[in-house]
């Protein structure tokens, strides 16, 4: 990728995905794709952006299935380090009463042996927009140290951040991710947290109190994700509510990811956060309709449909 420009890097782990798809077999799993980023990377590519990927792999055939999987989805995967002495991370989605819950095979996965001396400064120096989470930071401190060095890099040549809490407090204890998510808020373009994340975060339940904290905290444009009630955009100058569609959810895994893509691929197209807001919350109830995080995941033409029907 040398010399050319890229819309939208994301840097993270991936992780192939089994989820349950029959209540009535518990033991039916499905095998997909999934971990943020990589679901982020994704979804900007169906989308029309220009998408890159960097992470590492485990030699083996889960990792192989990745390399594929980007390369039909137009990933362009060219940056991702192999490491043949750690495996690529797997995790099991299965359903209930309270809704989707996740298993991870995820410890000493190759992703968290990401070091920033492995970042390939070319891919993220071409971005224009850089996408990370709070879970590549959560994985590892040699990894948390990778995404801030290529934050660092990318702003350096010019690229805006995005970036996603992804709480998960399975992987660090709260104190330290919310002061690890706070110190990285205040390098962001946008921020997309989710309800409950960000009232965990921040102590705070009401979503206009939580957009406030936001805000003090560092960040300069917020996008704060409220479920099937939509999204709610903030700015220093203006606040909005944009209401969620009634949609046939089948599985809601990867919908905060789609999200992500949608919203940075517009804004890159020109859009204003609120227009690219409307788009994305547009975007990711359609990816609710199918199970997996990748599978039901929507192009252009299927949003603009969606959208031009909703009006």
């Amino acid at each position: 990728m040398s010399g050319a420009r890229c819309d939208l890097v994301a840097l993270g782990e991936p992780l192939v995905e089994f989820n349950q798809v029959r209540p009535d077999d518990p033991a039916a799993y499905r095998q997909g794709f999934g971990g943020d980023t990589s679901n982020t990377a994704i979804a900007a590519a169906r989308l029309g952006a220009r998408a890159a990927y960097v992470t590492r792999l485990g030699d083996d055939a889960f990792g192989r299935l990745f390399l594929d999987l980007w390369r039909r989805e137009g990933v362009d995967a060219r940056a991702v380090g192999i490491d043949s002495d750690a495996p690529t991370g797997i995790y099991f989605v299965t359903h209930g009463a309270n809704g989707h819950e996740f298993s991870y095979l995820r410890a000493g996965s190759a992703a968290s042996r990401m070091r920033p001396s492995d970042l390939p400064l070319g891919v993220v120096g071409s971005a224009t927009v850089l996408h990370v989470s709070a879970i590549s930071q959560a994985i590892s401190a040699s990894a948390c140290d990778t995404v801030f060095a290529a934050i660092e890099a990318a702003r350096a040549a010019g690229a805006r951040i995005s970036y996603d809490s992804n709480l998960r407090l399975k992987l660090w204890p709260l104190a330290r991710a919310r002061a690890v998510i706070i110190a990285t808020m205040r390098l962001c373009d946008w921020f997309t947290p989710s309800l409950d994340e960000a009232a965990q975060l921040s102590g705070l339940s009401e979503p206009r109190a939580i957009l406030d904290w936001c805000h003090a905290a560092g960040a300069p444009v917020v996008a704060l994700k409220v479920g099937a009630a939509g999204v709610w955009v903030s700015t220093p100058s203006s606040r909005e509510h944009i209401a969620g569609h009634r949609v046939q959810t089948v599985d809601a895994t990867g919908a905060g990811d789609c999200f992500d893509g949608a919203f940075a691929t517009r804004i890159i197209a020109g859009d204003p956060p609120v227009a690219a807001a409307r788009y994305a919350n547009a975007a990711a109830a359609l990816a609710t309709t199918g199970y997996g995080a990748v599978a039901p995941l929507p192009r252009h033409a299927d949003v603009a449909a969606f959208l031009a029907k909703a009006a």
